[in-house]
C-alpha cells in the first residue's frame, strides 16, 4: 500500500481524498455519484467535486497511459472526445494488473449511452441521426491522425445537437496517434467499427427478445458508407481552371456548412499551367462553435452554435447596422435581452436540462410559428406559445 502517482491537468481537483488504496469497485465514498453510463470492459465510477463530475476508469498501466496521452492530444483538435483530467498509477501494484492505474476524465454533460435511444431491436426514427453522428466522429478523428482501433456504439456517448446528434469518443485505450493515416489504416478502423456495431445490434435484438433477422445488422455498413462520402467531400483535391476561382469559395463554404474549420490553402499548377489543384487543410468540426465562443463566450455543439449564430444575426438585423462596434454591442444585447433571460426561465422549469439545447428547441418552435403565421413573432409571444405547447423539441426524423 502507498500513495499513488497522480498526473493532474490544470483546472481539476487533486483527487487525493479518494481511497486509492482500494480497487474502485470496492469504494464506499462520499464523492461517489450515480450517472448514466453504458457498458464498459473495465470498472468505471463517477465522483463529484466543486469543479464538476468525473469518470474514473480502472485498467492496466500501459492502457491507462495510452488513453490519457491520446485524449490529451485530441483535445487540441476536437471537442468530440472525452476531456482528460488526470492519470493515477498505483506504483505498488503489478503494472499488468487491472487495478494498476486509472484514467480520470470529465463527465460529458447532457450525454447518454446508445441504449437510451434504442427503439426495439434498433434505433427507429433516430437511426439517421446515429449514422451521421458516428460517421462524422470517425472522419474528425481520422483527420487528426487518430486510429481508434475499437470503435463501437458502446465506446461513444451521444448528445443532442439542435436537430441532430453528436457522438463523443470516451474510450481510447487501443488508439494511436499518427501524423496522418494511410488508406489501409482507415479501412481497418472502419472494418473494426462495422464488426463491432453488428455484434452490438445483434445483442440489442436478443435483449428485447427479437428475432435476429430483425436486428439492424447493416447499421455499421451504413455508417461506413456515410463515412466514405463525408471523407471524400472533406479530403478530395479540387482541380479547376484559373478562371474558376469561385469554386474555391464554394468548396470552403460547403466545408464550413458541414462544420469543418479550414486552415492553409495550397494551389498547385497542373499540366500546362492553365489549371490548378486546390488542397485545403481541414481541421475539426468547430467552425460555428469557435465563432459563437469568440462573439458571446457560449460553449455549444456545432449545430447548436449554427442556430444560435443565426438568432444573433437576426437580432443584429433588427438593430439596423452591421459595423464592427454595433456587432459587439449586438452580441451583448442578444445575451442580455434574449439568451440569458430565456435560458434562466428554462432552467427554472427544467432544472438540470441542457439550456443551450432547449433554447435551440425554442428557436425552432419560434421559426415554425412565424412560418405558419407569415410574420415575425416576438420572443415573449413565442416563448409563451412554446410553453403552452408543452415545450416541444426538434421533430424526430421520419
Amino acid at each position: 500500500m502507498g500513495t499513488p502517482r497522480l498526473h493532474i491537468r490544470p483546472g481539476n481537483p487533486d483527487f487525493l481524498d479518494l481511497p486509492w488504496e482500494e480497487p474502485i469497485s470496492d469504494w464506499d465514498h462520499r464523492r461517489l455519484v450515480e450517472m448514466p453510463t453504458g457498458i464498459h470492459r473495465h470498472p468505471v465510477v463517477f465522483v463529484a467535486y466543486e469543479e464538476g463530475v468525473f469518470a474514473v476508469k480502472e485498467l492496466p498501466a500501459s492502457l491507462a497511459e495510452n488513453e490519457f496521452e491520446v485524449l490529451s492530444t485530441l483535445e487540441g483538435f476536437t471537442t468530440r472526445a472525452a476531456e482528460p483530467a488526470g492519470l493515477m498509477e498505483r506504483v505498488w501494484v503489478d503494472a499488468h494488473s487491472e487495478q494498476a492505474a486509472a484514467v480520470i476524465t470529465r463527465y460529458v454533460r447532457y450525454a447518454f449511452p446508445y441504449r437510451t435511444v434504442v427503439s426495439g431491436p434498433g434505433f427507429g426514427r433516430r437511426r439517421t441521426q446515429m449514422l451521421d453522428a458516428v460517421a462524422g466522429l470517425l472522419v474528425e478523428l481520422h483527420l487528426a491522425g487518430c486510429y481508434w482501433g475499437d470503435c463501437s456504439l458502446s465506446n461513444v456517448l451521444y448528445r443532442y445537437d439542435a436537430g441532430a446528434m453528436e457522438a463523443i469518443m470516451i474510450d481510447g485505450e487501443t488508439s494511436t496517434i499518427h501524423p496522418s493515416l494511410s488508406d489501409g489504416q482507415r479501412r481497418a478502423d472502419i472494418e473494426i467499427m462495422t464488426e463491432n456495431v453488428a455484434g452490438e445490434m445483434a445483442d440489442l435484438a436478443a435483449m428485447v427478445g427479437s428475432d435476429i433477422d430483425r436486428a439492424d445488422l447493416a447499421l455499421g455498413e451504413d455508417i461506413a458508407r456515410r463515412y466514405e462520402g463525408l471523407w471524400a467531400e472533406v479530403t478530395e483535391p479540387l482541380v479547376i481552371g484559373r478562371d474558376q476561382s469561385y469554386q474555391i469559395r464554394e468548396r470552403i463554404d460547403r466545408l464550413h456548412d458541414l462544420g469543418f474549420a479550414t486552415e492553409d490553402l495550397v494551389l498547385e499548377p497542373t499540366g500546362d499551367g492553365n489549371r490548378v489543384r486546390m488542397r485545403l487543410s481541414v481541421v475539426g468540426r468547430t467552425f460555428h462553435s469557435d465563432r459563437l465562443r469568440e462573439r458571446t463566450g457560449i460553449e455549444a455543439s456545432e449545430n447548436q452554435a449554427r442556430i444560435l449564430l443565426g438568432d444573433l444575426r437576426y437580432h443584429e438585423s433588427k438593430m439596423g447596422d452591421d459595423g464592427l462596434a454595433p456587432k459587439v454591442f449586438a452580441a451583448m444585447s442578444w445575451l442580455k435581452d434574449s439568451f440569458q433571460p430565456l435560458t434562466h426561465k428554462i432552467l427554472e422549469l427544467e432544472p438540470g436540462a441542457d439550456p443551450v439545447q432547449r433554447y435551440c428547441d425554442f428557436l425552432h418552435y419560434r421559426f415554425t410559428l412565424a412560418q405558419s403565421q407569415g410574420r415575425d413573432v416576438p420572443n415573449g409571444e413565442a416563448f409563451a406559445s412554446w410553453l403552452e405547447a408543452g415545450r416541444p423539441g426538434f421533430p424526430v426524423p421520419t
